[in-house]
């Protein structure tokens, strides 16, 4: 008994000595883009959006030309998109971003969190700044909501020229994915939060959310964010991510679409774009060789090409 314990104790402490190690790897990757680039803030006007239910929705909007609507992702701000809309306001657009009800400088009214409220939220964003033609980009948590928005909102779609979904999925979403097996249920505990608190732990979550090469750039700026969120007020549309599914509903989309992912993104795997590609009439499917969750920071320029696209087929038309 006495050496079992021993033997248990020792791989333990093995065990730890090889985590950190790989951590500390982690921690010594080049970054493609300086910390002090990935922090900063979107530049452009401030708006406040008031909602009958009593949210407030912090946006930003900069630029002049063809519209294009960006909505984040789950647990982080319209501070993702400081690359994404740099680049396109210098290339002539106009660019509204804002954060979804319940993060960063939005707040969460009496509807709470929720695809429903929240696809309605889009809507109130492009009727707010009378947007027509626009393309909307929508990452993880935010792809899925706007798939919704479209469905069950025709004055969205009214009002797209095309969509962009990239790391995203349609519902039931632990479908071909075991990393968001264990990922979701640690955080509606409160679990992966602590750990993420921790240097290791942090680390690895952060890696995680990104492909085959992490930046510690990418990972201190996105924990940063993550980790002032209140989940414990999130948990709602967390669940709704396995317990919802649109997939049966895709065919009515008739919004030009293009769909991307990493090719090494493990919370949304290429399973799920190849299945919105597939049910999305006229769908195009855009892989990120090495690619993971993070792709608005990892290759900000091949989304810019998409919405160009897009676009640019409206010209062509």
């Amino acid at each position: 008994m006495k050496s079992r314990l021993v033997w248990g104790v020792a791989g333990a402490a093995v065990a730890a000595l090889a985590v950190r190690a790989v951590a500390a790897g982690i921690e010594r990757q080049p970054d493609p883009v300086p910390r002090e680039v990935l922090g900063r803030e979107p530049e452009g006007e401030e708006v406040f959006l008031s909602r009958p239910d009593g949210t407030v929705l912090r946006a930003v909007v900069a630029g002049e030309g063809p519209p294009v609507v960006l909505a984040h992702g789950y647990g982080v701000s319209l501070l993702e998109w400081n690359l994404v809309q740099a680049t396109l306001v210098a290339g002539g657009h106009r660019v509204i971003l804002f954060d979804q009800r319940g993060h960063g400088g939005s707040t969460c009214g009496a509807d709470g969190i929720g695809s429903g409220p929240m696809a309605q939220d889009y809507l109130a964003v492009l009727e707010h700044f009378d947007v027509r033609d626009a393309v909307l980009v929508g990452h993880s948590m935010g792809g899925f909501v706007a798939l919704r928005a479209v469905l069950d909102h025709p004055g969205v779609a009214r009002r797209l020229r095309g969509l962009v979904l990239f790391a995203t999925w349609a519902g039931r979403i632990y479908d071909g994915a075991p990393h968001n097996r264990l990922q979701i249920p640690l955080l509606e505990r409160g679990v992966l939060q602590q750990l993420a608190r921790t240097r290791t732990g942090g680390i690895l979550f952060g890696a995680a959310q990104c492909g085959k090469h992490p930046s510690p750039a990418m990972i201190d700026i996105f924990l940063d964010v993550f980790l002032r969120q209140d989940h414990a007020l999130l948990v709602p549309i967390v669940r709704a991510f396995a317990r919802e599914n649109h997939y049966p509903r895709l065919p009515e989309i008739t919004v030009p679409t293009v769909v991307m992912v990493g090719s090494a993104d493990r919370s949304t795997p290429p399973s799920h774009a190849r299945r919105l590609t597939a049910g999305i009439p006229g769908a195009r499917l855009v892989t990120v060789p090495d690619a993971g969750h993070m792709l608005n920071w990892e290759d900000p320029h091949a989304l810019v090409e998409a919405v160009v696209s897009l676009h640019a087929a409206d010209r062509a038309g």
